[in-house]
């Protein structure tokens, strides 16, 4: 601003001393330029057909059909009106109570008789980006000792979570988390604050290794193992709110990793060689994430999504459930090394899972969960299955605004 000022003053102090002119020529006719053309939309639907979907034809759909009836009984709960999430494309809870009382036995006849498949898109981009996630295992114990120094907290009790969609119905989606300050709300202590000041939380458990307690983190849900050989769940109860920034990133920026190497395994092996500085590292990444104990049963295949039904290894997704419907069906068009052509089931989210066309893929828990979660990290598509009934009334493409 001072420098603009600056040079209109000693304009206007030249043009005072300066010899009168001539008056100038008219000047030419200013072209009126054109329109500018339409932004394009930012979501947009796009009717397909089953044939259209990469390996549809040969994808099992038994697991995804077992998910899917698991969220049929969330939305069931609903009033009716219930609308689901997203920007609006998957109607109430009352249009999807015909497809989950379906009783089709056969799961390929279920979806191909009952849904009508769309391509997710942002503006002329079709591709996106699709990561996996698991349920790790680390070493625990319910009191401090030895090896055991690193704690696993629960919910502080200065944590204030809020639903800003409970306020306004366009922040569906959206939440923040904080303390009360003089009677307002405050950001909460970094992951750097909190490791320097322990928050008044409870310990669950004291771990064994701290790499494993942040990859935990990250994993949003795991199990421990304690020393007399008991296994319990560990489940996602709430963060501090702050941004999460990828760790693998930092490695890159600061030389240490580059694109084409990162991944889980590598950045934990790095964390691991480097113990002087894989805190400093860690800190980058504000977020830190508080948990609760859940029932381990047989029965369950995984820990309790955002959806609030249990997750089911291999068809359950993440996703932006500020764009997307949480209990629809997906299915996932991804390539890389470890390609991916799936009905998925779209019943938790995360705080990495940002846009139209993202999606985190649920590995499970065990060795092959880990190492397929953890090179997972692929461009590739995603189509959503609306009931058909919904699909009429939606047409072959239909824009929406977030």
């Amino acid at each position: 601003m001072t420098r603009r000022l600056g040079v209109a003053l000693l304009a206007l102090l030249l043009a005072g001393c300066a010899m009168p002119r001539p008056a100038p020529a008219p000047a030419a006719p200013v072209p009126i330029p054109a329109a500018p053309s339409p932004p394009a939309p930012p979501y947009r639907l796009t009717r397909a057909a089953f044939t259209d979907l990469p390996g549809w034809g040969v994808s099992s759909l038994e697991e995804a059909r077992a998910a899917f009836r698991r969220g049929c009984a969330v939305l069931s709960r609903r009033a009716a009106d219930a609308p689901l999430s997203g920007v609006g494309y998957a109607g109430n809870a009352a249009d999807w109570s015909a497809v989950c009382a379906d009783a089709t036995p056969q799961a390929r006849a279920f979806f191909e008789s009952r849904f009508t498949p769309y391509a997710i898109s942002t503006g002329t981009e079709l591709g996106g980006l699709f990561t996996g996630y698991y349920e790790p295992l680390l070493e625990a114990a319910p009191t401090r000792g030895g090896i055991y120094q690193t704690p696993i907290y629960g919910p502080p009790t200065d944590l204030v979570q809020v639903n800003l969609g409970a306020f306004n119905a366009k922040y569906a989606g959206e939440r923040i988390a904080g303390r009360v300050e003089n009677g307002r709300l405050v950001p909460y202590a970094t992951r750097a604050q909190i490791n320097a000041t322990p928050p008044q939380a409870q310990v669950l458990l004291w771990a064994a290794d701290p790499v494993a307690v942040f990859f935990l983190e990250i994993q949003g849900s795991g199990r421990a193992r304690l020393p007399d050989g008991r296994m319990v769940r560990l489940a996602y109860a709430g963060g501090n709110g702050r941004a999460y920034t990828a760790i693998g990133r930092t490695l890159i920026n600061e030389g240490q990793l580059t694109r084409e190497t990162v991944s889980l395994q590598t950045i934990r092996a790095w964390l691991k060689a480097n113990p002087a500085q894989a805190r400093r590292v860690m800190e980058t990444n504000e977020s830190y994430v508080f948990f609760a104990h859940e029932e381990l049963a047989v029965d369950v295949p995984g820990p309790n999504g955002t959806l609030g039904v249990a997750l089911t290894p291999k068809a359950s997704l993440a996703i932006d459930s500020r764009l997307n419907a949480l209990g629809a069906p997906f299915f996932v068009v991804a390539e890389g090394r470890d390609p991916v052509q799936a009905l998925l089931i779209g019943q938790d989210t995360g705080g990495a899972i940002r846009g139209a066309v993202r999606g985190d893929i649920f590995f499970g828990f065990g060795d092959e969960a880990e190492s397929r979660a953890g090179m997972m990290n692929s461009p590739g598509r995603l189509y959503v299955l609306l009931p058909n009934e919904l699909a009429a009334r939606i047409g072959a493409t239909r824009d929406y605004t977030p």
